[in-house]
């Protein structure tokens, strides 16, 4: 590892997309990707939901609801080819009563202005033809919204890269990313270009290469719940609240894998950490939404709590058809200000571009976002 083209750092779903992207674009290209732990895809790639979103929820313009469209078509264009399991099983976002349905609307105009294919309106009668266990008084289903199991995706995109040339090394940490060099657990690399997509590590590997403080990587625990198998029929595909519009969180919802299991999650609950809790924003965050933290906390207490929350929208859901699954952490960027950002976020600067927030849609945006990416570098 002397010298590179391209150095990417990070081997989750984004990191290796933006190494793909890069070789398709510039065939014996030099690009090496970094990677800390013993395997790709270890982190949020490989720990979440397993949906394909078709782009709904984001303000018409900005990077996710562009390139979430783009995205989606492509990754099902890719597993197609690839062979990777995956189904366009739909899901439904449901209005439990009329207080929801002016979010409801406007979730709708959202999707349409943002062209997801296929989305309509549906009302009680119609919820329960999709979902016959669900509870609401109308719904938006959106038959083109699908699930993967990304952390396949990630090593078909790995795959990619090494038969086109390039290098994916695990088990090699990043400390520093400088203008033309980066620093690592054994030694430096000389790069051309670097792409840092460090996910919670993204704030600090910036401010490593001269890039601002401001924002902030704050970590948020992700716990996911799963029906026994005995009451996996109580949901046929996935089912999803009318989330709270002033966060970019979707609430807790119900999630059919690709392998069967079906999930309930995820909470979003904030990880303290020094470098969080020495940040002005957090406190910003914590000030205006410790209601939300109030809740957040119930659900992490045990899973009583979280399976009333999941009922409201499966009535028949008992908390003895669930048990506790798996847990995730977000990486999502925050504001001096203490705004949560609910876009894409790309800087750059001196040949090093970072990769600043890229929380979901992200896995289904990735062969979009990594498009832009190297739109920028090159």
């Amino acid at each position: 590892m002397s010298d590179a083209d391209l150095v990417v750092v990070g081997a989750g779903i984004l990191g290796l997309a933006v190494a793909r992207e890069a070789l398709r674009r510039r065939p014996g290209a030099r690009v090496t990707v970094l990677e800390r732990h013993a395997q790709v895809g270890a982190e949020q790639t490989m720990r979440n939901s397993g949906v394909i979103h078709a782009g709904i929820y984001y303000a018409p313009g900005s990077l996710k609801a562009r390139l979430c469209v783009e995205g989606a078509r492509e990754l099902y264009a890719y597993c197609e080819e690839r062979g990777i399991a995956h189904e366009r099983c739909g899901k439904v976002i449901v209005a439990l009563d009329e207080r929801e349905l002016p979010a409801l609307d406007e979730l709708e105009r959202r999707g349409r202005a943002n062209g997801v294919p296929g989305l309509r309106r549906v009302d009680g009668d119609g919820l329960r033809a999709l979902e016959p266990a669900a509870a609401g008084i109308a719904a938006l289903h959106s038959p083109h919204t699908g699930i993967v199991d990304f952390a396949a995706v990630a090593r078909a995109y790995a795959d990619d890269v090494r038969a086109a040339g390039g290098e994916v090394v695990l088990g090699c940490g990043v400390r520093a990313v400088r203008p033309g060099v980066v620093e690592h657990d054994r030694g430096a690399i000389a790069a051309r270009a670097v792409v840092a997509c460090a996910g919670g590590d993204a704030d600090r590997l910036a401010q490593t290469s001269g890039a601002p403080a401001d924002p902030r990587t704050v970590p948020f625990r992700g716990a996911y719940l799963k029906l026994v198998p005995e009451r996996r029929q109580l949901v046929r595909a996935l089912i999803y609240p009318v989330p709270d519009p002033g966060l970019p969180f979707l609430g807790v919802h119900f999630t059919r894998h690709v392998d069967g299991e079906v999930y309930l999650g995820p909470t979003a609950l904030l990880v303290p950490r020094l470098r969080s809790l020495a940040w002005p924003g957090t406190w910003r965050l914590v000030r205006r939404w410790w209601r939300t933290g109030v809740a957040e906390l119930r659900y992490a207490a045990g899973t009583r709590a979280y399976a009333a929350e999941a009922a409201r929208y499966v009535p028949a859901l008992r908390h003895g058809d669930v048990r506790p699954a798996f847990t995730g952490v977000r990486a999502q960027a925050l504001g001096r200000d203490g705004a949560l950002l609910d876009d894409f976020v790309l800087s750059a600067r001196d040949r090093v571009l970072h990769v600043r927030n890229a929380p979901s849609p992200a896995a289904t945006s990735s062969l979009a976002i990594a498009r832009a990416v190297v739109d920028r570098i090159s």
